[in-house]
């Protein structure tokens, strides 16, 4: 671990473990559970608890097209903070791309594509920098921003796919989670962790047991659960 940061899984969720209201695109959370009684009251102490979290956030591309980036036209206000979005597709634009570069000290673009509209930011841009890998190896990725831009914790508040993925790959060391009052249901909704299952006792290493840190009790029915990922033998 010494060659990489500092990794925490970071998200609102609820109590059987949605990450969304549904699934599709149309619903989100941030902007669904906040019209719903019983879960709006406290949902306040979410994003409280967020600005105490890391300087670094990573997240997708998809997430920041879906709350709206590419088509936001005011000026943000500045964050003293950097993110690392990684965008494969790309579902990021130019205009999307500008916006974050204004809203956060520093932007990491993470890509496969060649052709990200990113490329053609990096001359007006001098806190963007594009990590391109011909296929994404999120160790490796990492390991870079440690190596290259010295980057000691990472917040992740990706999508259950990805969150999966750095599960497998051995990169989440601890876990921050806010528990939201309500039940979601629904097979097809994104969970914490999604991606591939494991279908073999031969597997079951891939499983990750947790340390219990902290289980703080919130107002208005949330909770707060913080665990250490605990290390295969």
């Amino acid at each position: 671990m010494n060659n990489r940061p500092i990794n925490t899984l970071f998200m609102l969720m609820s109590l059987d473990g949605k990450i969304n209201s549904g699934d599709s695109d149309e619903l989100d959370v941030d902007r669904d559970w906040c019209k719903i009684n019983g879960v709006k009251e406290g949902l306040h102490q979410y994003y409280e608890i967020e600005q105490t979290t890391d300087r670094y956030s990573l997240n997708t591309g998809r997430t920041m097209a879906k709350i709206g980036v590419n088509e936001r036209t005011e000026k943000p206000q500045k964050l003293d903070c950097g993110f690392i979005i990684i965008d494969r597709k790309p579902h990021l634009n130019e205009k999307g791309i500008e916006y974050l570069c204004n809203w956060v000290d520093n932007l990491f673009l993470v890509t496969d594509n060649k052709n990200h509209p990113a490329y053609k930011l990096l001359d007006k841009f001098d806190n963007l920098k594009i990590l391109y890998y011909e296929n994404i190896d999120l160790t490796k990725m990492m390991e870079d921003l440690k190596s290259d831009y010295d980057v000691e914790k990472i917040t992740i508040q990706s999508g259950g796919t990805l969150n999966g993925e750095f599960l497998r790959e051995n990169l989440i060391d601890y876990v921050n989670i806010v528990i939201a009052p309500i039940l979601v249901g629904g097979a097809n909704t994104s969970t914490l962790i999604d991606g591939k299952s494991i279908s073999k006792i031969e597997e079951l290493n891939k499983l990750k047991a947790l340390e219990l840190l902290e289980c703080n009790v919130l107002k208005d029915s949330y909770i707060q659960l913080k665990y250490k990922v605990l290390r295969n033998n």
